[in-house]
């Protein structure tokens, strides 16, 4: 996907390989897990109506969803919840579909508005996906909501949701984690970029943070408190493959 770059929110997508052997069937059972990293709303409900698989040889297969709204607020801080279950065939999986139904929302100042999303968007939000999956082995699919990213607003004050998909593997990718010691500075948002890789989030109610799914790399980290103080920004942040990267405890 040649226009990812051009839009305005993030979803990550990391399949995460388990050692669980099942018998000789010929299928891989799959779950569908869903995780978030906020932005600085109350709330941002998303309605979650169906899943889709597409296999290398066009066969589409309709998972076992958990109809409903979400609140990607309370899956922060490496919290996530399954979204969908499925005995895949063997084979080759080539592409993901998120569909979402209209009763998408946000929550800011108490204030509930309409989360709409651009008519493009309607066949569902899709994420290619290169995994080999073989029978008998138990598989986990991870998408990672970007609310930071996600909302815009429009110049008439309408919130709009606009997503970009990006597909992450777990063999090349690590996290960046740390927390808000300064109460005062909270909520925080952090974002980290190497040049190429923008990554966003922010703290939870406690003040901690946890970037999932970063390409191994070395980073410019940058955390900004909602407050008067100053953004605190770090360098040089090496990246490694599997391992988390603590910034410890962050004082303003």
């Amino acid at each position: 996907m040649k226009t990812l770059k051009v839009l305005f929110f993030t979803l990550v997508a990391a399949t995460l390989w388990s050692a669980c052997k099942k018998d000789n069937s010929n299928t891989a059972p799959t779950t569908v897990r869903m995780t978030d990293a906020p932005g600085n709303y109350q709330q941002v409900n998303v309605d979650v109506i169906g899943v889709e698989f597409t296999m290398s040889s066009n066969a589409v297969v309709n998972l076992n969803v958990k109809p409903g709204i979400y609140d990607l607020i309370k899956l922060t801080n490496g919290v996530d919840v399954i979204i969908a279950t499925a005995d895949l065939p063997a084979g080759k999986l080539s592409q993901v579909r998120l569909i979402l139904g209209t009763n998408n929302t946000l929550k800011v100042d108490n204030v509930v508005y309409p989360l709409t999303t651009p008519s493009a968007m309607q066949s569902g939000l899709k994420i290619n996906v290169k995994a080999d999956l073989v029978a008998g082995v138990a598989y986990e699919l991870l998408l990672d909501f970007d609310a930071n990213e996600s909302i815009v607003v429009s110049g008439a004050g309408d919130y709009k949701l606009k997503p970009v998909l990006r597909s992450v593997e777990t063999a090349t990718s690590g996290s960046i984690s740390g927390s808000i010691a300064t109460s005062a500075a909270l909520p925080a948002s952090v974002k980290a970029f190497d040049g190429v890789n923008t990554y966003s989030t922010s703290t939870d109610v406690n003040g901690n943070f946890l970037l999932r799914g970063v390409s191994a790399g070395t980073y410019t980290v940058i955390v900004t408190p909602s407050s008067i103080f100053t953004a605190k920004t770090y360098s040089n942040v090496v990246v490694t493959v599997g391992n988390i990267k603590p910034l410890g405890s962050i004082v303003f």
